[in-house]
């Protein structure tokens, strides 16, 4: 990917994507057809990285502790990302862009990490999945208010039935009653869908990678402040589970799943690109039971099976 001032000339994303930030461009012929299909499948595997963080988080607490784990998971984040920016020579972005980035960073760096890592202390990484399932609408909703989209009502249907489909899978998981978990994991869809839809409307102007690097380096400072604070007071212990989970995390996660999602989003327009997320927290349900051994109700198959119809129908709708 060229790095380029956005200001002076079009990125890589800004030719091929279209203005419109909405659902999804009126494209026509192979070239933009194809475009389409290279845009699902990097917010695919963006989705696919995400789903992967509960878990890797459930493993950094084991031995450390959730503020320490947040502060440095951001600080890893933003030392890669720099370097890249530093090695490529990217210069600094447009003016007009500080702001957009300063919601990425506090949503997608900042907010939700945060209220996501609090609500997984109390929270089995399954329960923690199927409520951000909600994620995609609320990042719908954001866009319709930020960008002034307008998807069909086939795809507000589908949308909405699947996040039916996600809160009844909730309410019967949790016994109808709300924990501070359930608080925590609620606040972090609105600050996070407010992130995606920035950042998916950054990537149309600026390569994905750079609108999460420059987003990463806004929040450096803050990140090792908290850290030094956080560490003089909560546990620190290196084991396999706590490094790798804090590795991926930084890495995997919150750096390179979102250089693919934010360029997938640019493609194919945030409310379609959010609606891939439908799939995210059954992912990370398989990912439970692997990796932490948890214990899935027979209600999940029913769940993903809805789900996945859902998207199907999203993907196909015209916005």
């Amino acid at each position: 990917m060229t790095a380029q001032d956005s200001a002076t000339r079009p990125s890589r994303i800004a030719v091929t994507a279209p203005a419109n930030t909405g659902a999804g461009p009126a494209q026509h012929g192979p070239a933009q057809h194809g475009s389409r299909r290279a845009g699902t499948v990097m917010a695919a595997l963006g989705v696919t990285a995400f789903s992967l963080t509960f878990p890797s988080t459930a493993w950094g607490l084991e031995g450390i502790g959730p503020w320490s784990f947040v502060a440095l998971r951001c600080v890893l984040s933003a030392v890669i990302a720099g370097g890249a920016l530093l090695a490529l020579r990217v210069p600094l972005p447009a003016r007009r862009h500080w702001a957009g980035l300063a919601v990425v960073a506090a949503g997608v760096v900042i907010g939700f990490p945060l209220l996501t890592t609090l609500a997984l202390q109390t929270s089995t990484t399954a329960h923690a999945a199927v409520v951000v399932g909600l994620l995609p609408l609320t990042t719908a909703v954001f866009s319709v208010l930020r960008t002034g989209a307008r998807p069909s009502r086939g795809f507000w249907a589908a949308a909405l039935a699947g996040a039916a489909a996600v809160i009844a899978f909730t309410v019967q998981q949790s016994g109808g009653a709300l924990s501070t978990a359930d608080l925590y994991l609620f606040a972090s869809l609105l600050i996070c869908a407010a992130g995606y839809t920035e950042g998916g409307r950054l990537a149309r102007e600026m390569p994905g990678w750079q609108v999460i690097g420059w987003a990463l380096i806004l929040c450096l400072p803050l990140a090792v402040a908290g850290a030094a604070v956080a560490l003089q007071y909560e546990p620190f212990q290196l084991t396999g589970h706590s490094t790798a989970g804090l590795l991926y995390a930084a890495i995997g996660s919150q750096f390179l799943g979102l250089v693919v999602w934010y360029r997938g989003m640019a493609a194919i327009g945030v409310p379609k690109a959010s609606q891939l997320q439908l799939a995210q927290p059954l992912l990370t349900l398989v990912w439970s039971v692997f990796l932490l051994g948890e214990h899935l109700t027979p209600a999940a198959p029913l769940t993903a099976a809805a789900v996945l119809v859902c998207i199907g129908v999203t993907q196909r709708a015209r916005g």
